[in-house]
């Protein structure tokens, strides 16, 4: 695994060299000291991995991870002094296609070093699962059952803040359904996540408690580290994720869950993202009668998790990113409306 360190501090560098020292096959591509470098050097010798700072001289990182994902893709991981005091910066990293978001290691602290050691083994494994995403086939829906109302469902990844951001800012206020979503993020971030998007779109958003019912007027998001799923009398309920689990939370876990409750058929949709975590689950409940978006290749990031619902025949339909909020508004206002 080559890895490119992008940082303008000589500490910060040498913390990043000992990290990627650290793992079996790893090595450094190339260092930069700023975002125009990690853009010029990625545009000549693409890394399987960018570790990206965020605060930089001539671009900083958002920026510079915005141009890598549209002129060089490939995974970027922000590494940065502060993730917490840049939680702005941050979720604008992440809206831009970065993967993930982690403090930079202490040279005087081996639980930094471990932590971000493990970081980058876990995207070495979300990258493997990317490349060996393969046509999966296709199965006709089954009927729909019956039972009651449904939230509207969401699954997303790389470049999901963004498009989550853009997804709620086209759901009125205050919204007429509940709403939750899955977003692959560290757990330390989701609560930030929550507070960004309030503040960005006006939508009230919670974290989920589990035995809590998803009322609505709600934007509810997975919080921590186990599976969010929903039980047969629709509330909120957690499960350990098995130690294979790639993701967790996980949009299958959910959309699985909801398919096997009776709930009255909804809407759901997988947004961008890297791997296929979501198409099962989409497949699940379009055979339980759902209606089911993914995202368009045009509108997203990466297209791994909504071209692997493509693929598999489980998205009823495959929309643009701006077109998809007003289509699961007039759906779920159309099922609120359907007697059960």
């Amino acid at each position: 695994m080559r890895i490119g360190l992008v940082n303008d501090l000589p500490l910060a560098l040498e913390a990043l060299r000992r990290s990627v020292a650290r793992i079996p096959g790893a090595s450094v591509a190339w260092t930069a000291a700023d975002g125009e470098q990690a853009v010029t050097r990625c545009r000549a010798d693409r890394p399987d991995l960018v570790l990206m700072d965020l605060i930089m001289p001539v671009m900083d990182g958002v920026e510079a991870t915005r141009r890598i994902m549209k002129e060089c893709p490939c995974p970027i991981l922000v590494v940065t002094a502060t993730v917490t005091g840049n939680a702005a910066r941050v979720f604008e990293a992440l809206g831009a296609g970065a993967l993930d978001a982690i403090d930079t290691p202490n040279l005087a602290s081996e639980a930094g070093f471990d932590a971000l050691c493990r970081r980058i083994g876990h995207i070495e494994r979300l990258t493997r699962e990317e490349r060996g995403t393969s046509r999966l086939p296709a199965t006709a829906p089954a009927a729909a059952p019956d039972g009651g109302a449904s939230p509207v469902l969401v699954g997303a990844s790389t470049g999901g803040p963004q498009a989550l951001c853009a997804l709620l800012q086209a759901w009125p206020k205050p919204l007429p359904f509940s709403a939750v979503i899955v977003q692959h993020l560290d757990a330390v971030f989701m609560a930030g996540l929550a507070e960004w998007l309030a503040k960005e779109t006006g939508h009230r958003v919670a974290l989920s408690v589990p035995g809590s019912m998803p009322l609505a007027g709600t934007v509810w998001i997975a919080g921590g580290m186990d599976h969010l799923e929903l039980a047969r009398n629709g509330a909120f309920r957690s499960r350990k994720p098995d130690t294979t689990d790639l993701h967790h939370p996980s949009v299958d876990a959910l959309f699985e869950s909801a398919a096997a409750s009776g709930l009255r058929p909804g809407v759901a949709a997988v947004l961008t993202g890297m791997g296929s975590d979501g198409a099962r689950g989409l497949l699940a409940l379009r055979r339980a009668g759902w209606t089911t978006i993914a995202q368009d290749q045009a509108t997203s990031v990466v297209w791994g998790m909504p071209g692997a619902a493509v693929r598999m025949q489980a998205a009823t339909r495959t929309l643009p990113l701006p077109e998809i909020g007003p289509a699961m508004l007039s759906l779920a206002l159309a099922a609120g409306r359907s007697k059960p």
